[in-house]
Formats: structure tokens, C-alpha cells, sequence
């Protein structure tokens, strides 16, 4: 790993060190002066998560871009791998349709998020849903130990997001598949944005474009590749102000980008690690 990566991982791992210690709506708030303004980067892409079975209010602090664990497709008796599982609530949705002959266990590099979602675990007496401490490029799991996986806004904090491809396709039994939520790019982003560290953790700056995203996923070994969801993001005036002048923001509005977060679905359908490889 270079030196900037293990940067922008260091900078992540302060941030939701920081989001595990509050609760959300500390995460969900952000005033300005005397009137409410827009909330962080990575509370505008949250969706509402309140009417899913398996929903706890306590493991949710408003930092996905989708919901995954809807179209993830889980039986009951699935192994389920949860990757950046925060507080739990993906693992806790998820458990909902295991039922309790499945297992779910949610990967995390934060400890204070690990700390989290194991007191959320123990308070509702869920044996089958367990949490490691481990890094989703070097994921902390045995080969072809999982049924489904699925990761809500986390890849685009990854700086090499093609190792944790090949690790999905490593972990995933042979027929099992992932759902993904995460955001992606059309066109190019100002650089202003591209370097504000903040950005970076808010998810934006992370990202790659959705083209290339797509890609990696095939060169990973994976077949039947679906978008099952896909929304525009737009980031509010009062957010992108801070580091982009009146004249910029205009011109990203008028150009032809975009920031999504898609939702997509795709299977390992043999033992193969990537193409060629056999």
C-alpha cells in the first residue's frame, strides 16, 4: 500500500471513529448560523431504512447511499458477509430474512463501530449475527465461506477497489452473489473537490466512474452484472461552497456529470478467481 493510501485509510478511520461516538441525529445535524443547513455529504445519500424488517434505530446512523440488503436477494439458513458494517443495521436487516439457521457477520475496520454494533447485537440477543475487526481489501473470512455479500457506501472509501473485488469473489461461494450500494461517477469532478479531504470522506471524492466501476466487477470473475437501483446525488450549494466559488459550482451544474449511487447485483458463477486465471 503507498503512502496515500494509507493516508486516505487513516483519514476514513478518524472520521467514523468520530460518526461511532455520536448518534444520528448528531450525524443527521448541521447548523448554520441561525437557520438549519444541509447535512453532511454522507447523511444526503442515505435512504430511509425505518419500514424493513430487522430495522434497529440504534445501529443506523444515516451513512449508506442505498439499501442493499432490499434487493440482496438473502434465504432463509444464508451465510451473509456485511462489508464496512458500521453500527449493524445492514447485518440486523439482513438477519431478518437469515432467520436464525443463517449467520451474518459484519467486517469493520473502525473499532469504536465494532465496539458499537456488538453492544447493538447483545442488547436484542442475536447469537447468529457477529462482528470482526478487519480491513474488506484482506477480508477476515475463509474462501468460499459465503452465500451472499452485501455493503452499503463503503467501497468508495477503498483507494484499491479491484482487491476488494477479488476478495468478494475469494469469500463468495460458488452460485452465491453480492448487492452492492455505492456511489459512482459520470464525467469528472473538480479537482477542488477531488482533494478535500472531507470530501473524501463523505464519500464523493472517493469515487470512480461508473463505467470503470462496472468493469472491475467483470475483470473480478463476476457474471450476470445488474444495476437494480440508481439515483442522481446532488450536493446542495451551502455544501459545495466550501470549496468550490460561485462561478465553479455553476459550471459543475451545467456540465455533463454526475454523482450517483447505484445499486448492483452480480453472481459467482464458478470456482475461477478472475478471467484466465484457470
Amino acid at each position: 500500500m503507498n503512502t496515500s493510501e494509507q493516508e486516505l485509510k487513516k483519514l476514513v478511520h478518524q472520521k467514523y471513529s468520530e460518526i461511532a461516538l455520536q448518534d444520528k441525529d448528531s450525524n443527521m445535524s448541521s447548523c448554520c448560523g441561525a437557520s438549519c443547513c444541509s447535512t453532511e455529504v454522507y447523511n444526503i445519500m442515505s435512504d430511509d431504512y425505518t419500514q424493513m424488517e430487522g430495522y434497529n434505530a440504534d445501529a443506523d446512523l444515516g451513512l449508506g447511499c442505498g439499501l442493499p440488503t432490499e434487493f440482496a436477494k438473502i434465504k432463509e439458513g444464508d451465510i451473509v458477509i456485511d462489508l464496512g458494517s458500521g453500527a449493524g443495521n445492514d447485518c440486523f436487516v439482513a438477519r431478518a430474512h437469515t432467520g436464525e439457521k443463517g449467520k451474518v457477520i459484519g467486517i469493520d475496520f473502525t473499532e469504536a463501530m465494532i465496539d458499537k454494533a456488538r453492544a447493538n447485537a447483545d442488547k436484542r440477543g442475536y447469537n447468529n449475527v457477529e462482528f470482526r475487526f478487519g480491513d474488506i481489501e484482506t477480508i477476515p473470512v475463509t474462501a468460499n465461506a459465503a452465500d451472499v455479500v452485501v455493503s452499503n457506501c463503503v467501497l468508495n472509501l477503498v483507494p484499491n477497489k479491484e482487491n476488494v473485488f477479488k476478495e468478494i469473489f475469494r469469500v463468495l461461494k460458488t452460485g452465491g452473489h453480492f448487492s452492492i450500494s455505492d456511489v459512482v461517477l459520470t464525467g469528472a469532478l473538480p479537482e477542488k473537490l477531488r482533494s478535500a479531504a472531507e470530501m473524501y470522506a463523505g464519500c464523493v471524492a472517493g469515487a470512480i466512474q461508473k463505467d470503470d466501476y462496472l468493469a472491475l466487477i467483470e475483470k473480478s470473475g463476476f457474471k450476470n452484472i445488474a444495476l437494480q437501483k440508481e439515483k442522481v446525488i446532488n450536493i446542495p450549494d451551502d455544501i459545495l461552497q466550501n470549496y468550490l466559488s460561485t462561478e465553479e459550482i455553476t459550471a459543475l451544474r451545467s456540465a455533463d456529470n454526475g454523482i450517483y449511487s447505484i445499486t448492483v447485483y452480480a453472481e459467482k458463477t464458478d470456482a475461477c478467481c478472475a478471467p484466465g486465471c484457470c
